[in-house]
């Protein structure tokens, strides 16, 4: 929600002003990923952010028109990569000119898609919508200590066009990447190994292997299958008191889970393409297998902003949602 609604507080030019954030979490107030997210929508767009301190639970924000261009930021430590390009670049959906952003912090910690994903699935699927964007992980960085560095570059969007999947088509292939930092080489091949067995029935899986150096050390597993009009991905983190087999198999079966039960999108994309759909130049249609909090929360969020329509049917093992821009109630 807060991420969203900084972004689209830059695109509608309406001032949001939140309060109770996170008020239910474990950890109450804005996170340092949180205020690195909404510093750089800022700074990228001319706003100002009153109360954008770590652990605050009030904000407002208050949209600029200046746009920057090309910006540098760190998350510090190993706050979520990921997380802040997903702001910046729903902030930066109208750009006319190519936007550059480099950010440096946690590219594969948990709690938050590892930027591998967005490459594998977000990117593509956005790219069918007209917003191209090009990702580089120039350094890998892990919990605790981050370091992780990536450069994102988004062409000029000249419109958005609405996402049609009512269905896959047919599989062509299952592929990932297994990436291991700082780790002997037995952590990728029971990685690989625990995923590979349960995918079998689906004709096996095309795993590529990175292994590099930094100042943090970490694994994980980032799958994909791909079908005639989509994708569908999963990922895993290796952790301690779990074997790097077991973290495989999980990738393996919660990928098989999403593939079996009939949607077109997986729970973690569908909630981060929902803002883009709402603004597009028509009505988009997708299945989720289930309804996570954050695909209700982005519901709420993007009808504060715009005038849009949600529909959503239960068939059968999944939720068949419809986007309408321009037919909010």
């Amino acid at each position: 929600m807060v991420r969203t609604s900084v972004a689209m507080s830059t695109l509608t030019g309406k001032e949001v002003h939140l309060t109770r954030i996170r008020e239910n979490r474990p950890t109450n107030g804005l996170s340092r990923q949180h205020c690195t997210a909404i510093n750089a929508v800022a700074e990228m767009t001319g706003s100002v952010a009153i109360g954008n301190t770590p652990g605050s639970r009030e904000l407002i924000f208050k949209p600029g028109n200046e746009m920057r261009y090309s910006l540098d930021t760190d998350v510090g430590s190993a706050g979520s990569v990921s997380l802040v390009l997903q702001a910046m670049l729903l902030a930066g959906s109208r750009t006319d000119r190519p936007l550059r952003i480099d950010i440096t912090g946690g590219t594969n910690v948990m709690w938050a898609p590892p930027i591998d994903t967005y490459n594998q699935v977000l990117f593509p699927l956005m790219e069918r919508m007209g917003i191209k964007v090009k990702a580089e992980i120039l350094e890998r960085g892990f919990f605790p200590e981050g370091g992780g560095r990536v450069s994102a570059l988004l062409d000029p969007v000249e419109k958005i066009s609405p996402l049609k999947l009512p269905d896959l088509g047919k599989l062509k292939r299952v592929r990932g990447i297994c990436f291991t930092q700082n780790l002997p080489d037995w952590i990728t091949k029971q990685l690989i190994s625990g995923c590979k067995k349960p995918l079998e029935p689906f004709g096996g899986a095309e795993i590529e292997t990175e292994r590099t150096t930094g100042i943090s050390k970490g694994a994980g597993l980032c799958l994909v299958a791909e079908y005639k009009k989509g994708f569908l991905g999963s990922n895993v983190i290796t952790a301690r008191g779990r074997s790097p087999k077991d973290a495989g198999t999980d990738a393996a079966n919660d990928l098989i889970k999403e593939m079996e039960s009939g949607a077109t999108l997986d729970v973690n994309t569908a909630d981060q393409l929902l803002p883009y759909m709402a603004m597009a130049d028509g009505d988009s249609v997708f299945s989720v297998s289930r309804i996570s909090r954050h695909l209700l929360s982005q519901m709420d969020t993007l009808e504060d902003f715009l005038d849009v329509g949600f529909g959503v049917e239960r068939r059968e093992s999944v939720y068949n949602f419809t986007v309408s821009p321009g037919r909010g109630t």
